[in-house]
C-alpha cells in the first residue's frame, strides 16, 4: 500500500524478541505501524521469529522478509495475498472462535505482543483502541508486552485495558492509525442488498462480514428502525446506521443499548466516532463470537458473502483460482447462531457470477469453509433461496432458481437429470 507512514520505532527488538518466538499484533487498523516497521528493518536479525498476521493492511511485511520470518495468517485479505502467492504464508483454517482457546494451550504461539493503544487514563489504563478480539487472550499469555502510546488512537469502551504496569517497553507515537478503503458497490451489489434488506426485520441484531456486499446490506437498511449490532468488526455502515437513528441497539435481548465488536475498519471519522462513545463496545473474541451469546441475541441476522456455493449450500470462502484470498473467519460461528436465535436469519449473500463465470457451481472449486448443514438463506442479485429444512433435491432447485439466467442449463446438467417435485 503506498502510506504516509511514520518512522519506525528506536528499539532493539532483538533484546525481547528470542529465535523461534510467536509475534501477534493488532490487524487492519489496530496495526502498531512503528513496531511493525522495525520488525521489518530488523528481520535479519529475527531469525525463525514466527509472526501470526491477521488482515496485514500495511504491506510493511514482504515475501523478501520470508527469509528469516516465518509467516503464518487466519487470511489471505489485503496483503496477505501477496504472501499467499508467493508460497510464503501459511494459513491456518480454522473457526475465528477458536483463537482464544489456541493462543492460551500455545498451539498458537504469542511470546512476544505488540499492541497499538491510547494514552493512559488517570488510573494508568491504556485502552486497545481499535481493537480487542483475541489480542485479549494473547495480553493473558504473552512473555513480553511492546506497546505503541498512540495519541491518536480513540479511547474505545469494552472489557479489557492494558495496565500500564503490564507493559514491558512503551513507545510513544503520534500518527493517524490505518483506515480501511471504502468498498466500491454497483447495481448487482444494491440490488443483492435490496432482497437482503426486505428480509431484515425491526428490532433485528445484525452481524455483517467484510466486502461490498454487506456494506451495501448496510447501506439499504436506513429506514428500519431498533435495530442493533453484534458483530465481529464494525465499519462505516454501522455507524451511519447509527448516527441516522436507525441502530439504537435497544432489542437486542442483552446489551442493550450497545453495539458490540471485536474489532473496527472504517474511517478516521469512524475512529472519532467510537471515541469515549458508550454506545459502542470492543469485547474479546470469546464474547462475540461465543455460542450462547449469540443464540441468546434477539433476531440475530447474520449477513455474509462467499467467493462460490454450490448446489446443496456449502461455501467456499478461502480459495478463488487456486489463490487463497479469504478464510473460514467467523462466518460459521455467525451463521450457527441466527440458526439458533430466536427469529434469527443465517444469510450467505454473493454476485451470481464474476468475470463471466457463475459464483453457484456444481462442485466447489476451493475448500468447504462452512458446511452445507449450516447453510441458511441464500442471496444473489436473482432473489434468496432459503434452504433451511430442504432436502438436497430441493435445495438445488432453489439454489438453481437464484442463479444466473445463462448459468442455469449448464448447472442443472452438471447436478444431474431434471428434478421434479421440490417444495
Amino acid at each position: 500500500m503506498d502510506l504516509p507512514l511514520p518512522p519506525s520505532a528506536d528499539i532493539d527488538l532483538a533484546r525481547w524478541i528470542r529465535p523461534g518466538d510467536g509475534v501477534l499484533w493488532g490487524q487492519a487498523n489496530a496495526e502498531p505501524l512503528t513496531l511493525v516497521s522495525a520488525l521489518a528493518d530488523q528481520h535479519a536479525r529475527l531469525v525463525g521469529c514466527k509472526v501470526f498476521l491477521g488482515i496485514h493492511q500495511s504491506g510493511l511485511l514482504t515475501p523478501e522478509h520470508a527469509g528469516a520470518l516465518r509467516f503464518s495468517a487466519y487470511c489471505g485479505s489485503a496483503a496477505n495475498r501477496r504472501l499467499a502467492d508467493a508460497g510464503v504464508l501459511d494459513p491456518l483454517p480454522a473457526p475465528y472462535s477458536s483463537f482464544p482457546a489456541l493462543i492460551r494451550a500455545g498451539v498458537l504461539k504469542v511470546d512476544v505482543l505488540l499492541l497499538q493503544v491510547s494514552p493512559a487514563d488517570a488510573q494508568g489504563r491504556h485502552s486497545l483502541g481499535l481493537a480487542c478480539e483475541y489480542l485479549a487472550s494473547a495480553l493473558d499469555v504473552a512473555r513480553v508486552v511492546i506497546a505503541e502510546v498512540n495519541d491518536q488512537v480513540p479511547w474505545t469502551e469494552g472489557d479489557t485495558w492494558l495496565d500500564a504496569r503490564r507493559i514491558d517497553v512503551a513507545v510513544t507515537a503520534s500518527y493517524a492509525p490505518l483506515s480501511t478503503p471504502e468498498t466500491r458497490t454497483g447495481p448487482v451489489e444494491r440490488a443483492i442488498a435490496a432482497y437482503v434488506a426486505g428480509l431484515v426485520e425491526d428490532g433485528a441484531t445484525l452481524q455483517c462480514g467484510l466486502g461490498a456486499v454487506p456494506e451495501a446490506v448496510l447501506a439499504a437498511l436506513g429506514q428500519h428502525r431498533r435495530l442493533g449490532v453484534h458483530s465481529g468488526t464494525v465499519g462505516n455502515g454501522v455507524m451511519a446506521l447509527m448516527q441516522a437513528g436507525a441502530l439504537t441497539n435497544e432489542a437486542k435481548g442483552r446489551d442493550f443499548g450497545v453495539g458490540v465488536t471485536g474489532v473496527l475498519m472504517g474511517s478516521s471519522a469512524l475512529h472519532r466516532f467510537a471515541h469515549r462513545n458508550p454506545a459502542l463496545a470492543l469485547r474479546r473474541t470469546e464474547y462475540t463470537h461465543n455460542p450462547e451469546v449469540l443464540a441468546s441475541l434477539s433476531r440475530f441476522t447474520a449477513i455474509n458473502s462467499a467467493i462460490e456455493v454450490d448446489l446443496t449450500g456449502q461455501v467456499n470462502a478461502e480459495l478463488a483460482s487456486g489463490s487463497y484470498v479469504g478464510a473460514v473467519g467467523g462466518a460459521g460461528d455467525f451463521l450457527r447462531g441466527a440458526h439458533r436465535s430466536p427469529g434469527g436469519l443465517p444469510i450467505v449473500a454473493l454476485p451470481s457470477t464474476a468475470g463471466g463465470r457463475s459464483r453457484i457451481v456444481a462442485r466447489l472449486s476451493g475448500p468447504v469453509s462452512t458446511s452445507r448443514s449450516d447453510a441458511g438463506v441464500f442471496v444473489t442479485e436473482h432473489g434468496v433461496a432459503d434452504l433451511r429444512g430442504l432436502t438436497l433435491s430441493a435445495r438445488i432447485e432453489r439454489m438453481l432458481s437464484i442463479a444466473h439466467p445463462d448459468q442455469r442449463a449448464a448447472l442443472e446438467q452438471q447436478a444431474g437429470a431434471p428434478l421434479h417435485g421440490a417444495a
